[in-house]
C-alpha cells in the first residue's frame, strides 16, 4: 500500500503469498532478471538497523556451532513443487520461473539476512498469529512483516510508511493508529497486527482472493482494480500481472519465495541465529501522564528496555492524560510501578505545592516571640487525619497540599496501603 500512499509494502516479500493456480509455460509472466527488485525489508541497511534493535542485541546470538558448507543447494523444479504443496497454508503456494528467481535470491545473496529474520521471528510470530487469528485470516500472512520492515517495529520507509506493518499515517488513523506529536502507534507490534489483520480481512472482502489482496497489500486497491479492469475484468493476479505496478508484479512471487525460504532454509543449508525468549511482560493501562525517567528511576529496568519494549512513544513522555495509553514492563517493574502509587506520575500542582508549605512554615515563626506565638507555629507544622472508607494516599496528599512521598515517609509506610480509622501524619 506503500505506492498508493496508504501503506508501505514497496519491496518484495519474505513471505507467504496467496498464489491461484500452477503455470504453464503460456501463462508465465515474461519478468527479465532486472525486474528483480531487492525489497526494501530485505536490503542490507534495514538489516543492519534491525541489529541495533535492543531485544536482538540482547536476545540473539549467532551460532558458530552450526555446521554449514554455505553453499546453496539446486533442485530439480518438481522438487520445490512438491515442497510448496506440502506447505499447510490455505494460500495457494504456485511455482514458476519468476518465483524461482526470488528464492535463489533468498537462498543465495540474502542467506545471512535470513538467518536473522529466522531468529527475530521468534519475537514477534505469536504476535502476528494471535492477530491474524482473530480475524479468522491465513495464519501464513505472518511472514509479511518480514519483507517490509525486516521485523523492526521502528522501521520507516522512504514513503514515510512506518512500524512492522509499514502503515502509512493516513490509513493507519482509518484502523485506530493514534499517531500524534508524542505518540506513534504504528511502531507498536500489537496494536498494529491487529491493524494489518483487520484492513487485510477487509481486502478479502473487496476481492474474494488472497493473492489479489496481498497484490492490494502492496499497491492499493485502486490499483489492482484498474489491472483487473484492463484485463477484461479476469480477477486472477497471473491474468493482470502485465497490468499492475513494477513493483507489485514482483510481490507476489517474493511472497511465495519467502513463504518457502522460511520453512525449508535447512534444505539450503542456512543456520538460524539462536533466539533467548526475553522474560514474560505484563501491560498498564495509564489515563495519567508519567515519564520514563521517574519508571527508570523506580521499577529497576533501564531506559533502553522500556523504549524497546514501548517504542510507540516518540519522546520519554507517555501521555495517559490525553488518552489511555499501554505501558508494557517485565512484571517484577510491573510491581513496582503499582508499589509506587501516584508518586510515580507527572503532577505539576504536587510539585509547586510543597515548596510553598516550607518557606511559609518559618514566617508563623517569626511573627511574634512570645511563647503562645511558638506553641501556634508548632502546632500549624504537625497535623494529624483518621483515615476514612475509600481514602488513597493519593487522595490524602491531595486534600492537604503534599505527596504521597512525605505521607509515607512522615508515616513510616513502606507500601501503599492504609485502612480505615488509622491515624496518618500529613505535616
Amino acid at each position: 500500500m506503500r505506492y498508493t500512499k496508504i501503506l508501505l509494502f514497496a519491496s518484495m516479500a519474505l513471505l507467504c503469498t496467496p498464489s491461484l493456480h500452477a503455470q504453464n509455460d503460456d501463462e508465465k509472466p515474461p519478468v527479465n532478471d532486472e525486474e528483480i527488485v531487492l525489497p526494501e525489508g530485505m536490503q542490507t541497511q534495514e538489516i543492519d538497523s534491525l541489529l541495533k534493535e535492543w531485544n536482538i542485541k540482547n536476545y540473539l546470538q549467532f551460532d558458530d556451532s552450526c555446521e554449514t558448507t554455505g553453499e546453496n543447494p539446486t533442485f530439480e523444479p518438481e522438487e520445490y513443487m512438491r515442497r510448496l504443496d506440502r506447505l499447510p497454508n490455505v494460500i495457494d503456494m504456485p511455482y514458476n520461473d519468476v518465483i524461482r528467481k526470488y528464492i535463489d535470491m533468498y537462498s543465495g545473496r540474502l542467506r545471512r539476512s535470513v538467518s536473522i529474520l529466522l531468529g527475530a521471528s521468534n519475537f514477534y510470530n505469536p504476535i502476528f498469529e494471535q492477530a491474524l487469528e482473530s480475524y479468522q485470516i491465513p495464519l501464513e500472512l505472518k511472514y509479511l512483516p518480514v519483507i517490509e520492515s525486516a521485523l523492526n517495529p521502528g522501521a520507516t520507509s522512504r514513503a514515510g510508511a512506518v512500524g512492522l506493518w509499514q502503515f502509512m499515517i493516513t490509513t493507519g488513523k482509518q484502523y485506530g493508529l493514534e499517531v500524534t506529536s508524542l505518540v506513534d502507534e504504528r511502531k507498536d507490534p500489537i496494536k498494529a497486527s491487529y491493524a494489518a489483520a483487520h484492513y487485510l480481512k477487509d481486502l478479502y472482502d473487496i476481492f474474494g482472493d488472497w493473492t489479489l489482496v496481498i497484490a492490494s497489500y502492496n499497491c492499493g486497491p485502486n490499483n489492482v482494480n484498474k489491472a483487473i479492469k484492463r484485463a477484461g475484468g479476469v480477477k486472477d493476479y497471473w491474468a493482470i500481472y502485465n497490468y499492475l505496478p513494477k513493483e507489485t508484479q514482483g510481490y507476489v512471487p517474493a511472497f511465495v519465495a519467502a513463504n518457502y525460504i522460511m520453512n525449508y532454509y535447512c534444505d539450503h543449508d542456512i543456520c538460524p541465529v539462536n533466539t533467548t525468549l526475553p522474560q514474560g511482560t505484563d501491560t498498564l493501562r495509564l489515563d495519567r501522564d508519567v515519564r520514563m525517567e521517574q519508571i527508570v528511576a523506580t521499577c529497576n529496568i533501564t531506559m533502553d528496555e522500556l523504549k524497546a519494549l514501548n517504542p510507540q512513544y516518540r519522546t520519554t513522555l507517555i501521555p495517559g492524560s490525553a488518552r489511555e495509553c499501554i505501558l508494557r514492563m517485565p512484571t517484577e517493574s510491573v510491581n513496582a510501578f503499582l508499589e509506587a502509587g501516584d508518586s510515580i506520575y507527572v503532577n505539576k500542582k504536587l510539585e509547586v505545592t510543597p515548596m510553598k508549605i516550607e518557606v511559609e512554615t518559618p514566617k508563623v515563626q517569626s511573627t511574634s516571640r512570645k511563647s503562645k506565638g511558638k506553641s501556634k507555629g508548632r502546632t500549624s507544622s504537625s497535623r494529624t487525619i483518621t483515615v476514612k472508607s475509600g481514602d488513597s494516599l493519593g487522595a490524602i496528599a491531595k486534600r492537604n497540599h503534599t505527596t504521597v512521598e512525605k505521607l509515607k515517609r512522615l508515616n513510616g509506610i513502606k507500601g501503599t496501603t492504609i485502612r480505615s480509622g488509622q491515624k496518618l501524619k500529613v505535616r
